[in-house]
């Protein structure tokens, strides 16, 4: 088979700069899923599975089966939380093994599937925004983090295609500041009205009865309800449990893990320090410098995830409907589908 290519947009220019780049490399897009040139559950996905495809297309050793299987084992280390990503490797491995050309064909039907899920998020979370909602989220689970449409955004894009007049709060996400960077990207090139505010100005907010509605995303979810997300997500579970506020999960079922029963079983990603001791922007020139924020001397600890329990989630908004977060609505909900 032929050489095949892969294009994305690298997230870590956003917003300064919109490139697409490409990759002809399995281990090229490791690299990216590592260094979060693609970030959010659906992107690692997608990306994970041509990952996998590529290792089928690059095969020329003389066995290639130990070949792919040592790929495998590669993109699956790159992020460790991502229950997508392991989804993706396995459908597209096993496919793989037929014919790379089928590796291609799965990975395709994964990316394809994933916008067609984020649509349907949409559609369902958006009856769950009245006219003049002031909303608020947390990292980025909007079309950048996905193949299309979102899963925390998507309602809010569908709410203003209904012509629905809605306020976003737009958590900056430290340390990567995917809201302040992504999230408020989107919602300024869709024209919706949104403000960043500091992580921890979020119970501030909602002791003055600001917000409305939280709609986060998930990176992977237990089948008793339990959901890993970006860091910052379990407090503000927990702030608007306090403030009576609905809280919102929105993610397909293949963010669902069905080896997961709880979050004792998650493995939180540990990031590099500097991560949280340094900032990166551009100056007035546009050059991008990068720059120490915290104290010379000090270190640092990154966890990119926490879990949040069950009992802290109203409900969670999927493709095929938004269901309470416990067991019984999961197993009805993935054996059903």
């Amino acid at each position: 088979m032929e050489q095949s290519s892969v294009f994305y947009i690298e997230q870590n220019l956003l917003p300064f700069e919109f490139r697409i780049k490409e990759l002809k490399r399995y281990s090229e897009c490791c690299n990216v899923i590592k260094n979060m040139g693609v970030r959010g559950a659906g992107a690692i996905g997608a990306m994970a599975g041509f990952a996998m495809a590529l290792a089928f297309i690059e095969v020329r050793s003389v066995n290639p089966l130990s070949f792919v299987r040592k790929a495998r084992k590669e993109i699956e280390l790159t992020r460790p939380t991502a229950r997508n990503l392991f989804h993706a490797t396995e459908r597209v491995y096993n496919a793989g093994i037929i014919s790379a050309g089928n590796a291609v064909a799965e990975a395709l039907k994964i990316a394809d599937k994933d916008a067609d899920d984020s649509m349907k998020i949409g559609k369902s979370g958006s009856t769950l925004i009245k006219d003049g909602y002031r909303i608020m989220t947390h990292c980025n689970a909007g079309w950048l983090a996905f193949v299309d449409f979102g899963t925390a955004l998507s309602p809010i894009y569908h709410s203003q295609q209904e012509g629905k007049n809605i306020f976003v709060y737009v958590n900056e996400t430290r340390p990567r500041s995917q809201g302040a960077r992504l999230t408020a990207w989107e919602l300024n090139n869709a024209g919706i009205s949104h403000a960043i505010i500091p992580d921890n100005a979020a119970a501030y907010y909602m002791s003055l009865g600001k917000i409305d509605l939280v709609i986060l995303g998930a990176d992977r979810i237990a089948m008793n309800g339990d959901v890993a997300n970006k860091i910052g997500t379990l407090e503000k579970a927990i702030l608007a449990k306090e403030f009576g506020i609905p809280f919102y999960v929105a993610a397909p079922l293949s963010t669902f893990d069905p080896q997961s029963r709880s979050l004792g079983d998650f493995i939180i990603e540990e990031r590099d320090e500097n991560e949280v001791l340094y900032q990166e922007g551009p100056d007035e020139k546009g050059k991008m410098h990068r720059i120490r924020v915290c104290s010379p001397g000090s270190h640092a600890l990154n966890p990119a995830f926490d879990a949040t329990p069950a009992k802290y989630i109203t409900g969670i908004i999927t493709e095929k409907g938004i269901i309470l977060a416990n067991e019984e609505s999961i197993r009805d909900m993935t054996f059903s589908s």
